[in-house]
């Protein structure tokens, strides 16, 4: 693997399984007793969140105080941000304290990349979100519960996505986790449509591995998943479609729309829900939808990244008969 992960672009099809095939040995953690390891034991991990969020800056801190790594917090609001401080300033104080990885959510698209690349800090870059361009963490938990769903959680282990039909619906023109799950399950061989309504779709969206479509119960009947994303409206400076009641009459999952759907393909979402309008409460609720699996799911893939970035190259994956050795 790379040094930094900024775009799930950067990834390879060897990258993203043995981060899956490692994050699948990590969640085993969460069945233990005691849920760590010493693996990045005296190393300082500083999440550097400029944009508010939950589940990811809380699965982050989960997965890096259960690889023992000491965790700085850093929230934009009552920081010196807040006083006009640069990027640039911030992390050369973070360079300055010695931290030895940061994990940066931003508004702006780039500002990871930026950082990565500045100079201004010597340290391995996770991009947890930035703007609208992307967001690979996300991508890879998405990946991990499609292959444990459709695959099998042992049965997935060095496999990929290869011939599974994704299809991602709603707001794709804001959503940084449509375009790195794209490419993410394009690495993987997977086959994405986009479903969204004309005004919600980017320029250019032609030269992505993927396809479009602008018919939601066309594409049911042949998706293995199906990806609700949220409708951004505090990215939204025009109105994109007439009303709420609109877009979910032709653009939201109901049971009767999930009806069409084949019995083994699930239904996801990356959160938060607006229930109602991307997704009724009935299919949020049902067996079939992973929302908080994707929770659980995140932190183990995070574990993943941060072993891989700071901890070793190899993969943490043993045998079927090893884990029963190391269970008698």
């Amino acid at each position: 693997m790379k040094r930094h992960l900024i775009s799930a672009a950067d990834l390879t099809r060897d990258d993203a399984v043995l981060i899956l095939d490692t994050a699948e040995e990590m969640a085993r953690v969460a069945d233990r007793p005691i849920k760590k390891l010493p693996t990045l034991r005296g190393l300082t991990i500083c999440n550097l969140f400029f944009e508010d969020s939950t589940r990811t800056r809380i699965s982050f801190e989960a997965a890096e105080k259960r690889l023992s790594a000491d965790v700085i917090n850093f929230a934009a609001k009552g920081s010196s941000v807040s006083k006009g401080e640069s990027l640039k300033d911030t992390a050369q104080t973070l360079e300055a304290m010695g931290v030895d990885a940061v994990v940066i959510r931003h508004h702006a698209s780039g500002a990871p990349y930026r950082l990565a690349t500045s100079g201004w800090i010597d340290a391995p870059v996770i991009n947890a979100g930035d703007g609208t361009h992307e967001h690979p963490t996300q991508a890879l938990l998405d990946a991990f519960t499609m292959r444990r769903r459709l695959v099998g959680r042992d049965a997935g282990l060095g496999k990929d996505l290869n011939g599974r039909r994704i299809t991602l619906v709603g707001d794709v023109l804001h959503s940084r986790v449509a375009r790195s799950n794209v490419q993410l399950l394009h690495t993987l061989g997977a086959e994405v449509t986009l479903v969204a309504p004309p005004t919600l779709v980017p320029v250019g969206v032609e030269n992505w591995p993927c396809e479009i479509s602008y018919s939601l119960d066309e594409v049911l009947p042949k998706s293995d998943a199906v990806m609700m994303l949220r409708v951004q409206r505090e990215r939204m400076n025009a109105a994109f479609f007439p009303t709420e009641r609109e877009y979910s009459r032709r653009y939201g999952l109901d049971a009767a729309r999930m009806a069409k759907m084949p019995e083994h393909a699930i239904v996801m979402h990356p959160g938060p829900m607006v229930r109602g309008m991307e997704i009724t409460a009935e299919v949020a609720d049902s067996d079939r939808c992973t929302v908080v699996e994707q929770v659980a799911n995140g932190v183990s893939i995070r574990m993943a990244v941060l072993y891989l970035l700071l901890g070793g190259s190899e993969p943490a994956v043993t045998t079927p008969a090893a884990r029963t050795e190391e269970n008698k």
